[in-house]
């Protein structure tokens, strides 16, 4: 599933999914934009896919600040013309009750995992209309598509990723772009390891696998959605769980 020639823009990239999908893509051929908040590993994965002779630049973005999401993609339009991938990776939570959620905690949720991922996509696609070509993977969850305990904005947020991709498939289809969407289950990321370890422990048992997934394991799939191998689907969803979610 080679991806020469083409420029992907990544979201969360220096780290957990984000940064397999990153590296991913670079040894499929494309020319990636990590584009994450975290500068110090931002420059970290620039010197590592400089070591192994990928094709890997870092765009800082705060995805809770439009301004930073309007920078961001006008600085990755103006490098290189176009961006033909999209994968909006990047994600942010913490377990609690929704009863104790403040608002300060529920604006950020719904920002990062919502709202800038949209707003940062609205920025791109017009590029991908006039070329007639694109891919948009989004990085939902299965919280998005069954609920989760301690999660119940988040769950919002990422269900509202789902719905977004498939209207924006339905308004995009014109143009050749797709969007799909893939939807982890527990991974091995910093996000799952900040949780608490009995919650943690609890959903290795719940897999039918008895194990949580790899960040390159996500990666595959978003690579599938990314490559000419899935050209005519779109507004897909695609759990990556290990069986812990059976959705019909």
């Amino acid at each position: 599933m080679r991806l020469d020639g083409k420029t992907a823009l990544i979201t969360g990239g220096v780290s957990g999914i984000g940064k397999a999908t990153a590296l991913e893509f670079a040894r499929q051929g494309a020319t990636v934009i990590v584009a994450d908040i975290n500068r110090e590993g931002g420059a970290a994965i620039e010197a590592e896919a400089k070591a192994a002779g990928l094709a890997i630049e870092y765009i800082e973005l705060d995805l809770a600040d439009l301004e930073s999401i309007d920078a961001c993609a006008a600085r990755a339009l103006d490098r290189h013309g176009r961006v033909d991938i999209q994968v909006n990776a990047a994600g942010w939570d913490r377990i609690q009750p929704f009863l104790d959620n403040t608002s300060e905690f529920i604006d950020r949720v719904l920002a990062i995992n919502l709202r800038g991922p949209i707003g940062l996509t609205q920025k791109l696609v017009p590029a991908m209309a006039g070329n007639g070509y694109g891919k948009i993977v989004n990085v939902a969850s299965d919280a998005g598509r069954v609920g989760s305990l301690g999660e119940t904005v988040y769950a919002g947020a990422k269900g509202g990723m789902i719905a977004f991709t498939k209207s924006l498939a339905r308004e995009t289809a014109r143009y050749h772009i797709t969007v799909n969407c893939v939807c982890p289950g527990p991974t091995d990321t910093p996000l799952f390891h900040a949780q608490p370890e009995k919650l943690k422990i609890a959903l290795e048992k719940a897999i039918p696998f008895r194990r949580i997934a790899k960040p390159q394991e996500l990666a595959d799939a978003i690579l599938f959605f990314a490559s000419p191998r899935s050209d005519y689907i779109t507004a897909q969803v695609l759990s990556v769980s290990g069986g812990l979610t059976m959705v019909g």
